[in-house]
């Protein structure tokens, strides 16, 4: 069985976080182990660590504040944050970002909010997963200012155009792909676009329960989407980039644990757990 790391995962404040234990056995029993568990404001990133500490190896998490949430940054979170980080099951800062389509926030307070996680992400040497939505201008200025300082940067749930896209792949970015591709009625650009991605730049997620592949057959009686899906979302992609499935997931794998750093991570845990001799 091919094996999958979901980078991107609402499992904190959505519909999946009543089923915890049925989320995560259900997908790592499609091989999809370990969850990137999403944090969208400091609060969220707090819950978001506690409950990765409860499922070792098998959940890590992100911690940042959503565009959404700009409006709640305030001078002492980015010392919040910085503790945040400090958490082993961390590994990366985040969401943050820019989205001009709903403007929840302000938009002076999301480009505030999203370069002081960025200067704080270039700090620490961690890498940033980031959202980007109808603000790709303002979104590529900041980023630019902080791009060589940071050791990696993902643009999560990828829709854009073809400029968009090549724009963010010279800034060496990741790009994460959802099951919007799946959609025939929004996501045929996105499916054309994903051919021209590199080997080594491309990344799946589900962004669940978000954005259920309209194309699976049989549809699942739930509206929710689930990690466990991330094999459709995978094979749908490799067939559009003529690639045979398990390579292609294979790859997408192996971005991963590298890009997040899984395999120094697990490697602290181990440490962590194991009993130290004193003299």
């Amino acid at each position: 069985m091919s094996k999958y790391i979901d980078i991107a995962v609402n499992l904190i404040g959505s519909a999946l976080e009543k089923n915890i234990d049925d989320v995560i056995q259900d997908a790592a029993a499609q091989g999809v182990s370990p969850l990137i568990v999403i944090g969208s404001e400091l609060h969220e990133s707090e819950q978001a660590i506690t409950c990765c500490q409860q499922y070792p190896k098998q959940l890590y998490c992100t911690a940042g504040v959503h565009p959404h949430h700009a409006s709640e940054w305030q001078a002492k979170s980015s010392e919040q944050l910085k503790r945040l980080t400090a958490q082993p099951q961390v590994v990366a800062v985040g969401e943050c970002g820019l989205d001009y389509n709903r403007d929840f926030s302000p938009r002076p307070m999301q480009r505030k909010a999203f370069e002081a996680q960025l200067a704080l992400a270039a700090e620490l040497k961690m890498p940033v997963l980031m959202h980007e939505r109808d603000a790709h201008e303002d979104f590529l200025a900041i980023l630019k200012e902080y791009r060589s300082s940071l050791p990696g940067a993902l643009l999560h749930c990828f829709t854009g155009n073809r400029q968009s896209m090549q724009a963010y792949l010279a800034l060496d970015l990741h790009l994460g792909i959802t099951g919007w591709v799946c959609d025939e009625r929004r996501g045929q650009e996105l499916a054309e676009l994903v051919i021209e991605i590199p080997d080594n730049r491309i990344l799946i997620e589900t962004d669940s329960p978000y954005l259920l592949p309209r194309s699976m057959r049989p549809k699942p009686k739930s509206s929710k989407n689930k990690p466990q899906y991330l094999p459709y979302i995978s094979a749908y992609i490799a067939d559009l980039r003529g690639q045979s499935h398990e390579k292609f997931a294979q790859r997408v794998y192996e971005n991963s644990v590298a890009f997040f750093g899984l395999n120094k991570r697990h490697a602290v845990e181990v440490e962590l757990s194991e009993p130290h001799e004193t003299s």
